[in-house]
């Protein structure tokens, strides 16, 4: 196990943005860096553990997605090494772990996919018989894969609060009608392709997490993570049982351990046991290589 990095230290950029996981450092006014550490949110609270090495993981992850992934739409890489833009004493803090990408204007919206019904989807379900607003076939289970993915968008919360789900007709109104299609179509496209090559990998992506900025002219882009464990429900294919909460490749593993210990989803979040900080390293790592490998 690698030392684990909480926080960053850099002071030869401005910090931006410090996010639940991710630290966002200004470079120039068409350029930012973003650095991955290796803190560990979970009911959108950072926890004390950091899981050593995750940040590197997600950052490999999320950079073969967005090579892969090109073609569907513009992405907000842009090829610089991280290395080049902080000073020397600071390399060790971004190999790795650090993207140079375009400054962009984020869009207010997570652009959340579903191919199965799962997590807040199926509790939604149970209650109504229907996920953020879109009706589903009576009799549905647990785990069930749906017929096509559901764009089910949410807001984006500060740390510390929770995401809310919206209907289609809320996103519609916090960014227009032209940019909430785009952005739907464009997730479903995006979720669809990932998820085809995912299963040829032995994975399956069972929901996940998009978001999107506009450049200088308006163009749709693809931002911030893609298709990590943070962001996604990966699951093993071979372990995948409908009417079953199948073991997962992602912070699953951490929710779990998190409920059963009683803790009330309130900041602060409570220290993980090292048995579960290894755990959960584990699953990161083992999700890495069946993707990439």
């Amino acid at each position: 196990m690698t030392d684990a990095l909480f926080e960053t230290t850099i002071t030869s950029l401005p910090l931006i943005h410090k996010g639940k996981v991710r630290d966002i450092y200004a470079i120039d006014d068409k350029r930012m860096l973003i650095v991955t550490t290796d803190r560990l949110s979970a009911f959108d609270v950072v926890l004390p553990t950091p899981i050593p090495g995750k940040g590197k993981v997600l950052t490999a992850v999320a950079n073969f997605w967005f090579a892969k992934l090109a073609d569907i739409l513009p992405n907000q890489m842009t090829g610089d090494a991280p290395e080049s833009v902080v000073s020397a004493s600071e390399r060790d803090q971004v190999t790795g772990r650090a993207v140079v990408v375009k400054r962009l204007k984020a869009l207010p919206v997570e652009a959340i996919v579903r191919g199965y019904l799962v997590g807040s989807g199926w509790a939604e379900y149970k209650q109504s018989g229907q996920v953020c607003g879109i009706p589903l076939p009576d009799r549905m289970q647990l785990a069930d894969r749906l017929l096509e993915p559901l764009f089910t968008p949410s807001t984006k919360a500060a740390v510390g609060e929770h995401d809310e789900n919206i209907d289609f007709e809320r996103c519609q109104a916090l960014l227009g009608k032209t940019v909430a299609a785009q952005v739907r179509d464009a997730a479903i496209a995006l979720y669809k392709a990932a998820a085809e090559y995912a299963l040829t990998r032995g994975i399956i992506i069972a929901d996940t997490k998009f978001e999107f900025g506009l450049d200088e002219h308006g163009t749709l882009t693809l931002i911030d993570e893609v298709l990590t464990p943070d962001s996604s429900r990966f699951w093993p294919l071979d372990q995948y049982r409908v009417g079953e909460n199948p073991p997962s490749y992602d912070k699953q593993y951490v929710r779990d351990w998190l409920t059963a210990s009683g803790w009330n989803k309130q900041a602060p979040g409570p220290v993980l046991p090292q048995e579960v900080v290894e755990r959960t390293a584990e699953k990161y790592h083992e999700a890495l290589r069946l993707l990439t490998s």
